[in-house]
């Protein structure tokens, strides 16, 4: 595994979104490509809907 991440990503990226299915593709395409969970997710509501929050940072990163 490359210690860079494609596309020129930064090794850490925190993804959000509402908590629907495009945000649940967005995280497991990242896990597919590379990235690992970062933490818990998290969660808040802005009046209308609920929004995620999921840290992920590259597996192939040597910190």
């Amino acid at each position: 595994m490359s210690t860079t991440p494609p596309d020129g990503k930064p090794i850490y990226r925190c993804i959000t979104g509402p908590d629907d299915d495009t945000f649940c593709k967005r995280v497991s395409q990242a896990l597919q490509d590379g990235w690992e969970l970062h933490g818990s997710p998290a969660l808040t509501f802005n009046g209308e809907t609920v929004i995620c929050a999921q840290a992920v940072i590259w597996s192939g990163f040597i910190g």
